[in-house]
């Protein structure tokens, strides 16, 4: 058998599941990798793969490609230290580890170039052992291989893998909260804090500060620190029919100082050459954890999102201008152009009025303090919580001159909340 018939026979079994040397039995528990005993090094002009488990786990290998890389999926294990592994590899630019989904994670390694997988097995005789060897291949033969479409039961994470919305109450705003990142995407990091923690840790305040109001139902794209792809974060908000969907980020900036709060809304144009590059940083997170956002729209849909977009832009331009207000009257810091465009995909749901948020730049000393403060975390949630209120009060009164009932976007609060929370949230 030739080397790329040994490497596309590989490729399917790893693919459909089939056992091969060694290959997991279907344990439970987290597995822990052995850092001593791994290696990712160069040999001849390929790669050789050694991860050392401290039990063994079902897994499987696939390629993607744009940019090619090879995708590593395991249930699960705790890739503490896997970082460390990749030294000045000439075949391999990036590695990036965590979970995925809940009860499954992913080791991603960016290639320079495209890679053939000529061995892949798991040995159990003595320690659990996975090795893998990559040796390099066409372009031709590597397209192929990452276009091979996904196993039964191996496809991406979707709205019924996690937690199911509740069901709507009427009266009530919807709003679905999405703390950025997450799992195998850390986003930004600093003094070893990341992105993702500090925003699901608001969300979960804000969330929390939102459902004592008594006026709002809450739904969060992730409740733990799991990897949940863009488009099924926008399917989320979809399938719970929400009001409203913020998406929650702090990032960081490699050239130049930005400090405060920022209000992004979508437009193809970006603001700025800082909000361009925020956007592509934000869709490439998903690129590297394997995901592929290619699926084009076909013309009919595109002229129904068209119009679906004409009526919802007012409303969320409405919604900058008032949560702008509302934060700058809390006397919290925000960016000097605090309300800007960019092209992010959590944005691009034609008939939800969405907004990303950046509560602050990792990058800015200033602003990781007030990150992890307490009580400007409660105040920026209740200057939030007040602006969508105010929001959504003037757009019921906007709607209810249209033809037709008005609906009551915000009822009044419960007679125990009447006089709302204080700036600390209590």
């Amino acid at each position: 058998m030739g080397a790329k018939m040994k490497w596309f026979f590989a490729v399917l079994v790893l693919m459909l599941g089939l056992p091969i040397s060694g290959q997991a039995q279907d344990l439970s528990g987290l597995a822990r990798l052995g850092r001593e005993s791994s290696y990712i090094t160069d040999a001849g002009q390929g790669v050789d793969v050694a991860l050392s488990l401290s039990q063994p786990v079902p897994w499987r290998v696939r390629f993607r490609d744009n940019p090619p890389r090879l995708v590593l999926d395991v249930q699960e294990v705790d890739w503490t230290g896997v970082a460390g592994l990749l030294q000045g590899s000439a075949h391999i630019a990036e590695l990036r580890a965590g979970v995925f989904r809940p009860g499954w994670s992913r080791l991603v390694m960016v290639l320079k170039g495209p890679m053939a997988l000529s061995l892949g097995e798991m040995s159990t005789q003595n320690d659990t052992l996975l090795r893998l060897r990559l040796d390099p291949t066409d372009a031709a033969s590597f397209a192929a291989a990452a276009a091979q479409p996904e196993a039964p039961g191996w496809g991406m994470p979707t709205v019924t893998d996690l937690a199911k919305p509740p069901q709507r109450s009427p009266g009530k705003l919807t709003v679905v909260l999405d703390p950025g990142h997450g799992g195998i995407d850390p986003g930004a990091e600093r003094d070893g804090q990341t992105e993702a923690a500090l925003m699901l840790r608001f969300a979960r305040e804000f969330k929390e500060l939102l459902l004592r109001d008594g006026r709002f139902q809450v739904v969060m794209t992730r409740e733990t620190d799991h990897f949940v792809p863009l488009e099924t974060r926008v399917s989320i908000a979809r399938a719970a029919e929400a009001d409203l969907f913020l998406s929650l980020h702090a990032d960081a900036l490699s050239e130049g100082e930005a400090v405060g709060a920022t209000l992004y809304t979508l437009s193809e144009e970006a603001s700025d050459a800082a909000s361009a590059a925020l956007a592509e940083r934000h869709d490439r997170d998903d690129l590297l954890a394997g995901v592929d956002l290619t699926a084009q729209d076909d013309l009919v849909a595109m002229v129904l999102m068209d119009m679906a977009r004409a009526e919802t832009s007012p409303r969320i331009d409405r919604l900058a201008a008032q949560l702008e207000t509302s934060i700058k009257g809390a006397g919290l810091k925000m960016h000097p152009v605090a309300h800007q465009k960019a092209g992010f995909s959590v944005l691009k749901s034609p008939d939800i009025p969405s907004m990303l948020i950046e509560l602050g730049f990792l990058s800015s000393a200033r602003d990781l303090a007030r990150l992890n403060d307490g009580a400007w975390r409660a105040k920026m949630a209740e200057a939030l919580r007040a602006g969508i209120v105010d929001w959504a009060e003037k757009e019921a009164a906007i709607d209810s001159l249209a033809p037709g009932p008005a609906p009551a976007l915000v009822p009044s609060p419960t007679p125990s909340l009447a006089t709302g929370t204080s700036a600390n949230g209590d």
